[in-house]
């Protein structure tokens, strides 16, 4: 017992003495990281939008839109869609599983931080050469039992690990921001696609319903006609003028149909697994609480992924500038090798080695300056990427803004020819019926009526694409909060917004 007291001891000393280097490692592991930190670009937001200025939103409203936007226009029909898109998108799915891989590569660049440990068991039975000579006198055959475990650990002295892992978790959020701006562009496309969809219909029940009057309008030209009154030409322009519109209303279901396909697809269902019962557009654009400029940086997924990859680019620089700096490395291993199974776990047949390794590129050619000026570059470009995102962004808000402002007003005008041409009609009914003018009168103020009624439909669906454009241009009920925190992306591969 004293004699393997002592053998622990020698054991013991050495061991001591390694997990002291070690220590020492990692208070030096905790001193520096090579590289710039973060600062998140400057931007210059203006005070207000200036299409803005003249117009006055409707009051009450909330701040913000949160959440679901699309329910802000109170349509069961398109909320049904709309939840359809999160659960069959299928380009949804593919960007939430871009999402997973670059949460996946957040742990793999955390694996640095860790030494590798590997345990391995050989054994081996060998025949030496008999003309080899054997000064001991024993057999040529030799057996060998080996059982080994290894560390190996190269402490972030530099903070190249550390960069490696910014890099990572901010590629991580911008992938997430990126679904959440596709998603936001896939659910204002549906919403598009199913107002103009409306507006056919609307544009479909305007033209059956003008269709059935000018049939009444023929039927008492055809009566007027047996009778005297009307010409044979009478008769003929209002059958041309009835077939017209009924071919126009037949012609709507074309574009109809390519709509609803294409709703389909977005709500991932093949075109034949998809109707949309005709529901002519009878809403209203709804007062959009747009904020001011400089919310619109938090509020838009396209601006914050971006911002993340002027933050992954940064880290990249550390990690280049890392390369300048030599390489500690430290390895253990111990075990047990006997050439007897019978005491291959003994005390006596244990061994162990622990070392340090240090190495410095002296020479390269100019690679590693290259490779950081190659990061400093991209660092540059995605700066400029940002910045000009931004730009777009406000100019989004400002187009549409501008859209839903002039068009109200054009609404408001040609609602007004539209009373007056159905005046006009009246009137020339009147003075037909009087036999005071022809029908050729009657067909051209007929037809500037359906043209003013077409043309207040067109102006109300391109008031609906606006406020859903506006929407979309101000991030939906999104925000930046929403994003990943270094935090979530550290502690679980398992995302539970998944």
């Amino acid at each position: 017992m004293i004699h393997h007291k002592s053998g622990y001891r020698e054991w013991a000393k050495p061991r001591s003495l390694a997990i002291a280097a070690v220590a020492g490692m990692l208070v030096i592991f905790t001193a520096c990281a090579v590289g710039p930190d973060y600062v998140r670009p400057k931007d210059e937001a203006p005070a207000a939008y200036k299409e803005a200025a003249e117009w006055k939103v409707a009051q009450p409203q909330e701040a913000v839109v949160r959440g679901a936007w699309w329910k802000i226009f109170q349509d069961p029909q398109l909320d049904t869609l709309e939840e359809q898109v999160n659960i069959s998108n299928q380009n949804v799915a593919a960007a939430e599983a871009q999402f997973r891989q670059a949460r996946a590569a957040v742990q793999a660049a955390r694996a640095g931080y860790f030494p590798n440990l590997s345990i391995g068991a050989q054994a081996t039975r060998s025949l030496a050469s008999g003309n080899a000579g054997n000064a001991l006198g024993t057999t040529n055959q030799v057996s060998d039992l080996l059982l080994t475990g290894t560390a190996s650990w190269e402490p972030d002295i530099w903070g190249k690990v550390r960069r490696t892992v910014e890099a990572s978790q901010a590629g991580a959020q911008a992938s997430a921001a990126d679904l959440e701006s596709l998603r936001l562009s896939t659910q204002a496309a549906l919403a598009q696609n199913y107002f103009q969809l409306c507006a056919l219909d609307a544009q479909k029940k305007l033209l059956d319903a003008t269709a059935a009057a000018f049939q009444k309008s023929m039927d008492m030209t055809e009566r007027r006609y047996a009778s005297g009154v009307s010409s044979r030409a009478d008769v003929l322009q209002a059958e041309t003028q009835l077939k017209t519109t009924q071919a126009q209303a037949i012609d709507v279901g074309v574009q109809r149909s390519q709509l609803e396909h294409a709703i389909a697809l977005l709500v991932g269902k093949p075109p034949s697994g998809l109707s949309v019962p005709a529901t002519p557009l009878a809403a209203t654009p709804v007062a959009v609480p747009f904020g001011i400029p400089s919310e619109l940086l938090e509020r838009r997924p396209d601006i914050a992924a971006a911002e993340r990859r002027v933050a992954a680019a940064n880290a990249q620089i550390g990690v280049a500038k890392a390369a300048y700096f030599p390489n500690v490395v430290l390895n253990a291993t111990g075990g047990f090798e006997s050439s007897h199974l019978s005491d291959w776990l003994s005390w006596p047949s244990r061994l162990w080695s622990v070392g340090l390794a240090l190495t410095e590129t002296v020479f390269d050619a100019g690679l590693r300056s290259a490779l950081t000026d190659q990061a400093r570059a991209a660092y540059d470009a995605t700066v400029a990427s940002y910045r000009q995102t931004v730009l777009g962004g406000f100019q989004e808000v400002e187009d549409n803004l501008a859209a839903l402002r002039i068009l109200e007003e054009e609404s408001r005008i040609q609602g007004e020819a539209v009373s007056a041409a159905r005046r006009s009609l009246e009137v020339s009914m009147n003075q037909y019926r009087a036999g005071t003018i022809s029908y050729i009168e009657v067909v051209t103020v007929q037809t500037i009526l359906l043209a003013n009624e077409r043309t207040a439909i067109d102006i109300l669906s391109r008031r609906m694409a606006a406020s859903v454009l506006l929407i979309k241009a101000i991030g939906g009920g999104w925000n930046s909060a929403s994003l990943p925190s270094n935090k979530e992306l550290n502690s679980s591969r398992d995302d539970k917004r998944d």
